[in-house]
C-alpha cells in the first residue's frame, strides 16, 4: 500500500511540475513585443519591468521632436500635448521604427493617459504597421485617470488586430502583478 501511494504522489508531483512548465512556456512560445512611449520615464519603467517579466522584446516609440516640459504642460491649451490632443487626426513623427513587426503576434502597447485616451505619437505607431492577425494589448500608466477609451481607438486604426481592453498601472506596480497580468491574458 506504501508503495502504491509512493507511486501516486511521484506521478501527480510529475504532473504537476508537467504543467507548472507548460503555462510558462505557453507565454514564451509565442514571440511578444513591449512598444512604449514615456514622456516622463514612468512608462518606461512599467514597460521594462514587463518586458522582462515575460521575455519580451522591447521597443521605445520614440518621437521625432522630443517634449519639453513646456510641450507637455497640459494646462496651457498652446501647448504641443494640447494642441495634438485637441486635434485627433494630429500624427508626431517617430524618431525611429521596428525593422520587423511581423516576428511578433502579440504586441504590448504602454503609454501615459493623456486627456483620457492614448497619446497621439501611439496612433503614429499603430498606423504605421500591419497588425493583421496579431493581438495588441494596451497598457497605461497614471496615478489617476483610467484608461479610457484608448483600446476602442486603437481597434479602429488596427482593425484587422485583436485588440484587448487592456490596463492602468500606477507606476510601482512589481514585476510579479505584470507577470501575473500577462499571464491572465495570454
Amino acid at each position: 500500500m506504501k508503495k502504491i501511494l509512493s507511486i501516486i504522489t511521484i506521478i501527480l508531483t510529475i504532473l504537476y511540475n508537467f504543467n507548472a512548465q507548460a503555462e510558462e512556456n505557453n507565454m514564451t512560445d509565442k514571440k511578444i513585443l513591449v512598444a512604449y512611449f514615456s514622456a516622463t520615464g514612468t512608462t518606461a519603467k512599467v514597460a521594462e519591468r514587463l518586458a522582462s517579466a515575460i521575455e519580451a522584446d522591447l521597443f521605445e516609440i520614440k518621437p521625432a521632436q522630443p517634449y519639453t516640459n513646456a510641450d507637455l504642460d497640459w494646462t496651457d491649451k498652446k501647448s504641443r500635448s494640447s494642441i495634438e490632443m485637441t486635434d485627433t487626426t494630429s500624427r508626431p513623427n517617430m524618431a525611429s521604427k521596428i525593422d520587423d513587426i511581423s516576428k511578433y503576434n502579440i504586441v504590448f502597447v504602454g503609454f501615459p493617459v493623456w486627456w483620457y485616451r492614448e497619446p497621439s505619437i501611439i496612433d503614429t505607431f499603430i498606423e504605421s504597421y500591419d497588425f493583421s492577425g496579431k493581438t495588441i494589448i494596451p497598457f497605461a500608466t497614471s496615478g489617476m485617470s483610467g484608461i479610457g477609451d484608448s483600446g476602442s481607438n486603437i481597434q479602429k486604426l488596427a482593425p484587422q488586430a485583436k485588440v484587448l481592453t487592456g490596463n492602468r498601472f500606477s507606476n510601482d506596480i512589481s514585476a510579479e502583478e505584470l507577470k501575473e497580468w500577462a499571464k491572465e491574458l495570454l
